[in-house]
């Protein structure tokens, strides 16, 4: 690509209302641009890019055997409703209606599809295994667009699914796709972490993460090093920090607490430790009220509180219905005559003597028990905390941010059964199909990538995936000399299959040369006053120096850069 004909463009100011590094570098480098809330083209050089990554996965998916197709974006509405997930996807999903009036939305995932895919194929047992995939775009209607390319409404995904007999097929379906996935991230040259995660509105037996590790990262990941324990944070399992005790159970007091609704207001006024106190919290769980006690100095966790009521909606009920059901204002709310059902955390089993809010303006209780109040179930509803312990060997945990770029699902038979997939089995009887589902988010693999590797100048892009591998920067292109050793080396790399960009503007050294770091090819060839000694300057976009060398040792020495990579 020579640059001055060419659709090329850098902004030298931080582009407004980006807030990741990602968001801003690939702004600025005239790769993406937002047209709307989550919403970005990409353009020439962010697309080369993408088609780069994209090339990775596809060559990877070939190896394990996955034959690609593609879906259509739009699908009639009813196809969630018979899988069962359109009241899961809310209003995650954008829906719209044809001439007809027949409700279509634009798809949030591909799994129903896919399932009817393979009714196509599927009849007897022989007809198994087997895997597809597609690269296609998704849309989901976020209620915060942020961070780029990370949190977006329409998105590029690779999603894969497998076909199988019984379990045991499933599993090495499951582990192909695994070390596929393994593959692919350490060619992008992405820092990752595989944690366990809440299967949520897919479903299924077992969910696995892919997650770069970034400083910006939405997610919250549990790990540790000792024994190689990793998990998101929402389905982390939290170790029992209150010791049971054998205190003496006093008497209950209802004590006045004027204008003292939060932790620390109560603490003070009562001279008492946070320690002692539990707090209730008033969720509406898939229509129906709940209160969920946890210690004062922890949080719910609502995935957890989510799975185990195996529940497809939570939310904190709002201030009107939390004082309608408590009969007191906010901060005052506590178990005892409560008339709803009750959640206990695990850690609230050990505790006596707690203090609780009375369901009474500007009054606690003191000395609350299990005794005063009935509950309907106790399990581990709160947040893990840094205090916690590894649940597996007990060593010191660690928390890291992540960006999840990828996921791994044992769908087993959920959607086969809910759409009727199945297949005749050697005695010809009829049987459930096994699934398993894969997917890998394009867009946040690029914005990953720039997190990890990237400097004050811009993007340093690792060599797979970089737009153009070259950058030829010419000092001055009125120099017949310089643009003729330019021209010569262009069409050298070229003829090589090099991809190579060729900046031939008419602009100072300096800014071509910031703009070829703000781009972050990695390799850069000058071209400058020494072309008389027959003399160019060869330098990595990592490295801090440069090497001077013959202009007819340039390719070689290209070609050693790139097969040292």
């Amino acid at each position: 690509m020579r640059i001055k004909h060419s659709f090329f463009y850098t902004l030298r100011q931080n582009a407004k209302d980006e807030e990741s590094v990602s968001g801003n570098l690939l702004t600025r480098a005239g790769m993406i641009k937002k047209t709307s809330s989550g919403v970005y083209m990409y353009l020439p050089l962010g697309y080369k890019v993408m088609k780069n990554i994209e090339k990775i996965i596809r060559e990877e998916m070939e190896n394990v055997g996955a034959g690609e197709l593609l879906m259509p974006a739009l699908i009639p509405e009813e196809v969630y409703v018979a899988s069962k997930r359109r009241d899961a996807f809310g209003s995650d999903m954008f829906t719209l209606k044809d001439r007809f009036s027949k409700s279509y939305c634009l798809a949030p995932t591909h799994e129903e599809l896919f399932t009817i895919a393979a009714q196509s194929k599927v009849k007897s047992y022989k007809d198994l295994p087997f895997s597809i995939y597609q690269i296609q775009d998704k849309f989901r209607d976020e209620p915060r667009s942020r961070y780029g390319l990370i949190r977006v409404r329409e998105f590029l995904m690779k999603d894969a699914y497998s076909f199988d007999l019984d379990e045991k097929g499933l599993n090495d379906s499951y582990n192909d796709m695994y070390n596929a996935y393994k593959k692919i991230f350490a060619r992008l040259g992405i820092d990752y972490k595989i944690v366990k995660s809440d299967t949520g509105t897919m479903g299924g037996l077992l969910s696995e993460e892919f997650q770069a590790i970034t400083d910006i990262g939405e997610d919250k990941l549990v790990i540790c090093d000792a024994c190689g324990y990793a998990a998101n944070a929402d389905i982390a399992k939290c170790t029992l920090l209150t010791k049971k005790t054998d205190e003496e159970i006093k008497i209950r007091e209802l004590v006045k607490t004027p204008s003292a609704g939060t932790i620390e207001e109560v603490s003070k006024y009562l001279e008492e430790d946070k320690e002692k106190f539990v707090k209730t919290l008033i969720y509406k769980i898939d229509n129906k009220f709940y209160a969920v006690l946890v210690k004062g100095n922890m949080e719910v966790n609502e995935a957890k509180l989510k799975k185990l009521l195996k529940a497809s909606d939570v939310s904190l009920a709002s201030i009107d219905e939390v004082e309608e059901i408590t009969g007191a204002k906010i901060g005052f709310a506590g178990p005892i005559g409560l008339d709803i059902p009750i959640i206990l955390d695990n850690e609230i089993m050990n505790m006596k003597n707690f203090i609780v809010g009375a369901n009474k303006t500007d009054y606690h209780y003191k000395n609350a028990n299990l005794e005063d109040f009935n509950y309907l179930l106790v399990g581990d509803v709160r947040c893990i905390t840094e205090d916690d312990c590894c649940p597996k060997c007990g060593k010191s945990l660690t928390f890291k941010n992540g960006i999840e770029i990828g996921n791994t699902f044992k769908l087993g038979t959920k959607y086969s059964k809910d759409l009727d997939l199945y297949y005749l089995n050697k005695e010809n009887e009829s049987m459930p199909v096994w699934m398993g589902c894969y997917g890998i988010g394009i867009g946040r693999c690029m914005a990953s990538v720039v997190e990890q590797n990237s400097d004050d100048k811009g993007i340093i892009w690792p060599y797979e995936i970089a737009p153009f591998k070259v950058a030829i920067v010419v000092v001055n292109t009125n120099d017949d000399a310089q643009m003729d050793a330019a021209n010569y080396l262009y069409e050298s790399l070229r003829k090589q299959k090099i991809s190579t960009i060729l900046d031939d503007r008419d602009e100072r050294a300096g800014v071509k040369f910031n703009d070829m770091d703000l781009i972050g090819i990695p390799i850069r060839i000058t071209i400058g006053n020494k072309i008389s000694e027959q003399v160019v300057e060869i330098k990595k976009r990592k490295d801090a120096e440069f090497e001077e060398i013959s202009l007819y040792d340039a390719l070689a020495k290209v070609e050693d850069i790139l097969d040292g990579e």
